[in-house]
């Protein structure tokens, strides 16, 4: 059964304390009944979640942090916005102004919290160690822990409060979030509030169990269930669990019975509540039941009670006006810091082709496999920066593919080399939470085929937060994966979704074809700022090739011409550059010359290169293993259009994958993907078109 949790007495905490508390529900209150009339006026946009009823466990959760602990949100998430800015704001002045932000973003002002990028459901304070709210439900769980596992790994004294809904205890971030934080025995509070439903559908309905609290035992952690109409009672809960984290036993499971005044959204009806439930609820009004508690006990008289409610009332009209008096966003900064921008210098440019050049000429360069490269890249890495580390399915022990990160392993230890359950939600979302708050993070997932398992925590948290918050936190974070056919392991092990990855705004796909390659932009990607999905070909790890002795790093959105030419143009990447080359010999002999352009990165795409290659060529072959309908190919083939249509002397021609899923025969794999004759063909083809 999940323990009970009891309540402090008023006693012991002192009077300001106690009235601080109440005006922060007050405010709360306030703030989204302003925001509910508001809506209804549509002066505010959108879809917004009001906290009304719940005050008492945002402020109640949030008193007893410390000012370094952090917190991630939901998607109903002004409350515990409002509790934490406040908290630890040093001057009255700071109190107004942090109002005045969250009121702002909510119109989607300028001088918002999030510059008018995230609104309501994604209102964020990152600096101050409010990691953001989320629109989907249990996305910020696996941040949480992932932040947790920073925490740990730092040896810094400090904790991570997550909150969440009730709906969010049924999506599997849920359980692999406290799997592993238990597991690990991470520095994390997990807040849950119950407020009895999931949008319309009460939690009776969807869960067995009458208290979230009692799953905590599958964990083995406490779960512990209070009164989340009572500021007291939740604040001794997660007071208790904050200590018990900070000691390094783990986290703590804590559910807050609460209730939300309105619907799940201004939208909502609410049909599916009887008035007399919203009614015997709202006698148990944790302002009003709060305030009365001060003045039996002696600390506030019922004209203090009175004003601060008429303070609060001031503060969030002064904040309204402020809003009201914003300006807009300026529309010119729409495609602001959806990246960390680091553009390569001319120096840097130079530098590389030079070192690229001699990686082709110099017959006495040393060789590696290419595993070998990716592994070298990942201690050079680690050994350099002590933030790096890797996470992931089979990274230790085992090594991955090829062993590539057994000797790490061994080297630098199980603290940096972590196996994970296998929970590829999770490990995308704990990168994104580790990123955010200190660490580097190379995060593997097995096969390409399994990220979008992941793809809420690194297309929606990942790759959104730095343009959704503001521009005003970075997310370092490496996903490794490997990608293709070609070892009959049929349709769940064999794809090439890179076009799903780079359709996604906020994170670069890099796709290296050899050893120097696959060294140089990993040691780039693990350096950048941005997410990076790194996407390794399954049948490149055996092949050898030149690789420097000297350290280099390749820097992002480059292109490599691996072979020059004059009569068509092969615009390839990953295990097709190999096949393109090979293809091109065979043209030779014909007296047909082929120049292969390397994209290496499909974001950021080299255009300037690819386009000077069109110019010279005049015929463009695009060749991908993605499947044909919705590749990447395709998209490159329309911004060859969009700069060197005049040059084309042909119609481009596609060569690419079935659109089959990939069989597991080898024949019937073989025909699926697209092979040396196939590109040859293609060749042949544009050369016959004018």
């Amino acid at each position: 059964m999940a323990e009970k949790g009891t309540t402090v007495d008023v006693q012991e905490l002192s009077r300001d304390e106690l009235l601080d508390m109440l005006r922060r529900m007050w405010e709360i209150r306030i703030f989204e009944n302003t925001v509910y009339d508001l809506l209804g006026q549509n002066v505010i946009r959108g879809a917004s979640h009001l906290y009304a009823g719940q005050e008492a466990v945002a402020v109640g959760a949030i008193a007893a942090l410390g000012e370094d602990d952090y917190i991630t949100s939901t998607h109903r998430g002004h409350g515990h916005c409002h509790a934490h800015g406040d908290s630890f704001a040093y001057q009255p002045e700071d109190k107004q102004e942090h109002l005045n932000k969250m009121m702002a973003e909510l119109f989607g002002r300028a001088t918002g919290y999030c510059r008018g990028r995230g609104g309501s459901m994604h209102i964020a304070d990152v600096q101050k160690g409010n990691l953001g709210a989320t629109g989907i439900v249990g996305g910020n769980i696996p941040v949480a822990t992932g932040a947790g596992l920073s925490v740990k790994m730092q040896g810094q004294d400090r904790a991570v409060l997550c909150f969440f809904g009730d709906g969010a205890t049924n999506t599997g971030n849920f359980h692999e979030s406290l799997n592993m934080a238990a597991a690990w025995r991470l520095p994390v509070v997990y807040v849950v509030e119950n407020n009895l439903y999931g949008m319309s559908v009460p939690f009776d309905a969807v869960s067995p169990l009458p208290d979230v609290a009692a799953r905590a035992q599958a964990y083995d952690i406490p779960g512990v269930v209070v009164d989340g109409m009572d500021p007291l009672a939740v604040y001794e809960a997660v007071s208790a669990a904050r200590e018990r984290a900070r000691r390094g036993d783990g986290p703590t499971l804590i559910e807050c019975k609460t209730y939300r005044w309105y619907g799940h959204s201004r939208s909502d009806p609410r049909a599916y509540r009887s008035k007399e439930e919203e009614q015997e609820w709202r006698e148990r009004d944790p302002i009003r039941v709060f305030g009365q508690r001060l003045q039996e006990a002696g600390m506030a008289t019922q004209e203090e009670l009175d004003a601060i409610e008429q303070q609060a009332e001031a503060a969030i009209e002064r904040a309204t006006q402020f809003a009201l008096d914003s300006p807009e966003p300026d529309a010119s900064e729409v495609e602001e810091d959806v990246f960390v921008l680091k553009p390569p210098t001319p120096q840097e440019i130079e530098a590389e082709r030079r070192m690229a050049q001699r990686v082709r000429t110099d017959a006495e360069m040393p060789t590696k496999y290419y595993w070998e490269a990716i592994r070298d890249a990942l201690a050079e890495e680690m050994e350099r920066d002590p933030a790096v580390f890797i996470m992931g399915e089979d990274v230790g022990l085992y090594g991955g593919a090829y062993g590539a990160t057994r000797e790490l392993h061994d080297r630098f230890g199980p603290e940096r080399v972590k196996d994970t359950p296998i929970s590829e939600a999770l490990i995308g979302g704990a990168a994104v939470g580790a990123a955010m708050t200190g660490l580097r993070p190379v995060a593997e997932i097995m096969y390409v085929d399994f990220t979008p398992l992941a793809m809420d925590q690194i297309a929606n948290q990942g790759a959104k937060n730095r343009y959704m918050f503001g521009g005003k936190t970075q997310v370092p974070m490496v996903i490794r994966t490997e990608g293709g056919a070609g070892r009959g392991i049929a349709a769940h092990h064999s794809q090439s979704l890179e076009a799903l990855w780079v359709h996604f705004p906020g994170i670069y796909v890099v796709m290296p074809a050899t050893p120097y390659d696959a060294k140089g932009l990993l040691k780039a990607a693990i350096r950048g700022d941005n997410p990076v999905m790194y996407i390794e070909h399954k049948m490149l790890y055996g092949n050898q090739g030149a690789v420097p002795d000297e350290e280099y790093v390749i820097p992002l959105g480059l292109a490599d011409v691996k072979r020059e030419g004059t009569d068509v143009s092969i615009i390839t990447y990953s295990r097709m550059v190999l096949r393109a080359l090979e293809a091109a010999e065979k043209l030779a002999e014909e007296g047909i010359s082929v120049e292969v352009v390397d994209l290496r990165t499909l974001k950021p795409l080299d255009m300037e290169t690819v386009a000077q290659s069109v110019r010279k060529t005049g015929r463009v072959v695009g060749v991908t293993e993605g499947y044909r309908t919705g590749s990447f190919i395709s998209e490159l083939f329309t911004r060859i259009n969009e700069v060197a249509f005049d040059w084309l002397d042909a119609p481009m021609v596609r060569v690419a994958a079935a659109d089959v899923p990939v069989p597991m025969s080898e024949t019937l794999e073989d025909a699926a993907i697209p092979n040396v004759d196939a590109i040859i063909a293609g060749v042949r083809d544009t050369l016959r078109r004018r």
